[in-house]
């Protein structure tokens, strides 16, 4: 059962709102809610639970109760990690909104197989589309192209590129530099970038439950590395909130991104935020 630290002022704040291009509010943890001008809203990676104390120990409020949610148009996961893709955060949303569940083959076996979301929600089957790189997906007003991820912790990972008459977003969900990002980088024109953030910490392991040296996000280096590659010209950094042991400070970026040319500017957000992509 989710407890929702806020009441319910963050959803209604999004489903009140009435964007002049596309509104963009920060969940904590790799969370977003976008929302156009015309109204088309999509969750991505939206993650509600306490993580799995004391080995993953939430360390931000849970900003909502994913039952309050009653606008939505799709939900899209980035990897099978259980803090982007878990039933009790994204299934309510979608028995309430109709939404449609996007994301690769192994979120797709978590959430019907391992978590039988139809059966513990009321979730039907044609909710779930299954998508891979390569593939384009138009949700309403945006255009969502299924793009490759670099993250060796995850068995299939991918990333999105959101366009919009209002300008472009990217999600790379924990993904890594890649040899890819310049291709990408050069074939979208990408106005603000979300990559994540953290430090190297003592995580117990998940069988022995021993303390083990744990690095799961880009460092400072890695994530001015990847922003460049993708040619940003905003970088929002993410996950550097969540996680006891692994939290990080993302002021520190401001040093490590000034002598390059992208990413021009940084957007540091905090869970709760809003931020705007205007044309």
């Amino acid at each position: 059962m989710i407890q929702s630290d806020w009441g319910d002022w963050l959803v209604r704040d999004v489903e009140d709102a009435s964007p002049d291009g596309v509104s963009i509010w920060y969940l904590g943890c790799n969370g977003f809610i976008l929302k156009g001008s015309d109204e088309t809203t999509i969750y991505i990676d939206p993650y509600v639970g306490l993580g799995d104390p004391p080995r993953t120990i939430r360390m931000i409020p849970v900003p909502f109760d994913p039952n309050d949610v009653d606008e939505a148009d799709a939900v899209l996961a980035t990897h099978e990690h259980t803090d982007h893709v878990h039933g009790p955060s994204q299934a309510p949303i979608l028995a309430n909104t109709g939404a449609t569940f996007y994301a690769p083959d192994d979120s797709l076996a978590v959430a019907r197989e391992e978590e039988s979301w139809s059966d513990e929600w009321d979730v039907r089957d044609d909710q779930f589309s299954e998508v891979s790189e390569g593939d384009t997906v138009e949700i309403g007003e945006f255009t969502i192209n299924v793009e490759m991820a670099n993250d060796p912790d995850a068995s299939h990972p991918v990333s999105y590129v959101i366009e919009h008459d209002a300008g472009t977003f990217f999600h790379g969900g924990d993904t890594k530099p890649s040899d890819e990002f310049e291709r990408i980088g050069t074939e979208y024109d990408i106005d603000l970038g979300v990559l994540a953030f953290g430090t190297v910490g003592q995580i117990p392991d998940k069988e022995t439950r021993e303390p083990k040296r744990t690095r799961w996000y880009n460092d400072e280096n890695q994530i001015v590395e990847s922003a460049a590659a993708l040619d940003l010209d905003r970088l929002a950094p993410s996950h550097w909130d969540m996680w006891k042991g692994l939290t990080s400070d993302p002021k520190v970026l401001h040093h490590h991104a000034q002598s390059f040319a992208s990413p021009q500017r940084l957007d540091i957000i905090e869970i709760g935020d809003r931020i705007e992509l205007e044309s």
